[in-house]
């Protein structure tokens, strides 16, 4: 796990972890913008094809809103769009009642429209890549859940003050959101300003957490490369199975372990999994052997990844 910089890529980073660690297979779980930092999920050698299981899950984020004005991209970066000020009174045009009114709004289950500056493919196409063209198309909006979106207390405050006044206008307001997979912390920006009548866009972002990893466990690039050096590659790789401890598991005997090396199903009795999921399968040492999918129709559990097939 790597706590990104501000002003690299996710796959910036992905290069450098390659060179510190001599490893040609590394990918990640999920972008982080270049102006954003945080838990990056890095996965190393035959982990990579481990993606799938780890892209969905939960994350939660600290971010500072900046209402004032709206940019093009929805974070600092962009250029600034038209909206009417935020104002400049002392204590902020917006009420304590009044900002939790316009959170709340914003919690649970709601549809998010993506964001033009995005990855996310329409027409074969990167919507970043028609938005730098001057080109807007119509986005339909995504089922996503914000689990919780609150103020961060004490954060930035001056004397006291839920916003930190910025005295040029623009007001910044620190929050915490826990979210589904999918969310654009930008959009959501944006549309926390809606609800107060003002342009808003991410001022900063930091990514804390991505299903049960923490930014506490996440290290500098600089960090990564001591601790190789003094330390080896040991110290810091997660192993596959502990990665993956969200998902249920199997420990196989030693004739279910043959054939899920071969990538034969097995059967199960018994199991009471939803059809698809997917389900840990592990060795005698509770090494991971494959993540398999639970077929209902006849209580089978299909390897679709095989992370071990050979006889150890």
């Amino acid at each position: 796990m790597i706590d990104k910089p501000a002003g690299l890529t996710s796959h910036d980073v992905i290069d450098r972890v390659r060179r510190i660690l001599h490893v040609r297979r590394v990918g990640h779980t999920g972008t982080l913008d270049p102006f954003a930092t945080g838990l990056l999920v890095i996965l190393v050698g035959r982990a990579t094809r481990l993606a799938q299981f780890l892209s969905g899950l939960d994350k939660e984020y600290e971010a500072i809103i900046r209402l004032g004005y709206a940019t093009d991209t929805g974070d600092i970066t962009g250029k600034q769009i038209p909206y009417p000020a935020a104002g400049s009174m002392e204590n902020g045009p917006w009420t304590r009642e009044q900002i939790e009114v316009a959170l709340e709004s914003l919690r649970g289950n709601i549809e998010q429209v993506p964001p033009m500056y995005s990855a996310k493919k329409q027409g074969g196409k990167k919507l970043y890549e028609l938005a730098r063209r001057g080109e807007e198309v119509e986005r339909k909006p995504v089922k996503i859940c914000i689990h919780s979106f609150a103020a961060i207390e004490g954060a930035g405050k001056q004397k006291g003050e839920l916003l930190k006044d910025n005295r040029d206008g623009t007001f910044d307001f620190a929050v915490r959101v826990n979210c589904s997979a999918g969310t654009y912390i930008r959009t959501l920006a944006e549309d926390f300003g809606k609800r107060l009548s003002v342009g808003a866009h991410l001022a900063e972002l930091r990514r804390t957490r991505v299903g049960d990893f923490s930014i506490e466990q996440a290290k500098t690039l600089e960090q990564l490369k001591v601790i190789l050096v003094e330390e080896g590659p040991g110290t810091i790789l997660c192993s596959p199975d502990a990665a993956l401890s969200h998902l249920r598991f199997v420990d196989l005997g030693a004739e279910e372990i043959s054939r899920v090396r071969h990538g034969l199903n097995i059967r199960m009795v018994g199991g009471a999994w939803a059809e698809g999921e997917p389900v840990r399968l592990r060795d005698e040492h509770h090494h991971l052997m494959a993540v398999a999918r639970f077929n209902a129709a006849d209580g089978s559990l299909h390897p679709s990844v095989v992370m071990a097939t050979e006889q150890s």
